[in-house]
């Protein structure tokens, strides 16, 4: 097939994670013809250019396609992506994150390209923005919905809650869990010990880990508001925060104030690959973000075999289990202190629910079975190559 994925920004992030290994299994695996077209990969996350380049991917870099709302630079883009299209003649686009989306979808289908699919990791409206917010984000995924043929939700949350706001309709979605590396996170290339070390943690200590852009709503605040609590009742309690962004200065200086810069460990950016032995090298993982699709490092640090603690917001119930981790309602504090100290004195507990997450999810999440799945859509929809 010939193929087009298109992304805003491909920085180190969960989507783009997701897009890149879809690009690397259809070209691989199934002989594609696949082109990615993505936008400046602004801001310190760090980008995935170089990993596109080791594997042999075909990428263009479109420095109209911004994150930011520029209503120039967007139809510029728009008129950008008619151009590719009509120049790479694609059987199927497929677009990722709310920008590219919008501008991708409109593009491929007034270029009438066979099969155009967006996929949903998670939705730019919602309780943490504000209602003028949400009603432009609700009133533009919902024209956009009418411009593909098909909407994939890396979680069945996702499904319920665009179609609650009017977003598309039943019989376009379906659900493909974001794919990983999933041996990598079942056998990590170093061990526990080594990286432990590295991290300056003793071996009795007790680390939670947590993965995510020093940003606002990625949960960072809420841990630094109930450490102080959580570690006068267990001085081994340990944070590690892999990750960079925005807020890191103001989280050190955070953590300097409350007296407890000893027990945060910043890792900074890693490179994915790095990703499988510092989870491993956690007791748990701790994920207190307010809005995610479904975060990747939730199946992530299960299939290392560690509990998770999440709030409940959009697929965190799929893979936050009695069985494997505690979910807890938005901002509950005092529910996050429990669940950190609970976890911490029980280590047979944290045991018996990682073992179970790598169980029930190794399958589920491997990034062969998300191309496969994404594969045959394309397959499907092409055959049906209805006129619009």
């Amino acid at each position: 097939m010939r193929i087009i994925h298109v992304i805003t920004r491909l920085i180190i992030g969960g989507a783009q994670e997701n897009t890149l290994l879809t690009v690397e299994g259809l070209h691989h695996r199934y002989g594609d013809d696949v082109t990615l077209i993505t936008g400046p990969a602004e801001g310190p996350e760090g980008d995935l250019f170089g990993r596109a380049e080791q594997l042999g991917l075909k990428v263009e870099l479109m420095p109209e396609l911004v994150r930011a709302v520029r209503p120039g630079t967007d139809f510029r883009a728009y008129r950008l992506l008619r151009q590719a299209i009509r120049r790479l003649q694609p059987e199927v686009v497929h677009t990722h994150s709310s920008k590219a989306g919008i501008s991708g979808r409109a593009a491929a289908w007034h270029e009438k390209v066979p099969a155009v699919i967006h996929t949903i990791h998670g939705l730019p409206f919602g309780p943490s923005e504000s209602a003028l917010k949400n009603r432009a984000y609700v009133a533009l995924e919902r024209w956009a919905a009418n411009r593909c043929h098909a909407i994939v939700s890396v979680c069945d949350a996702m499904t319920d809650q665009a179609l609650e706001a009017g977003v598309g309709r039943p019989e376009q979605y379906s659900t493909v869990y974001s794919g990983m590396d999933v041996e990598a996170f079942l056998n990590p290339p170093r061990t526990r010990v080594e990286v432990r070390h590295e991290l300056g943690l003793d071996d009795d200590a007790i680390a939670f880990g947590t993965v995510a852009r020093l940003f606002e709503r990625k949960g960072h605040d809420d841990i630094l508001a109930v450490a102080p609590a959580v570690l006068a009742a267990n001085p081994k309690v340990r944070f590690v925060f892999i990750g960079d962004g925005l807020l890191r200065d103001r989280l050190i200086a955070e953590t300097e104030r409350l007296g407890l810069r000893h027990a945060f460990q910043f890792v900074g950016l890693v490179p994915p690959q790095r990703i499988p032995e510092l989870l491993a090298a956690m007791d748990a993982i701790v994920h207190p973000s307010l809005r995610e699709g479904l975060a990747r490092v939730l199946p992530q640090g299960l299939l290392t075999g560690r509990p998770v603690i999440s709030y409940d917001v959009d697929g965190a119930r799929e893979v936050v289990l009695p069985e494997t981790g505690v979910l807890l309602p938005p901002r509950d504090l005092p529910g996050l202190q429990a669940a950190i100290l609970r976890l911490a004195a029980a280590p047979a507990l944290r045991e018996a629910l990682g073992r179970e997450g790598r169980e029930r999810f190794a399958h589920q999440f491997r990034h062969e079975t998300m191309t496969a799945q994404l594969r045959s859509l394309y397959g499907r929809l092409l055959e049906m190559r209805e006129p619009h």
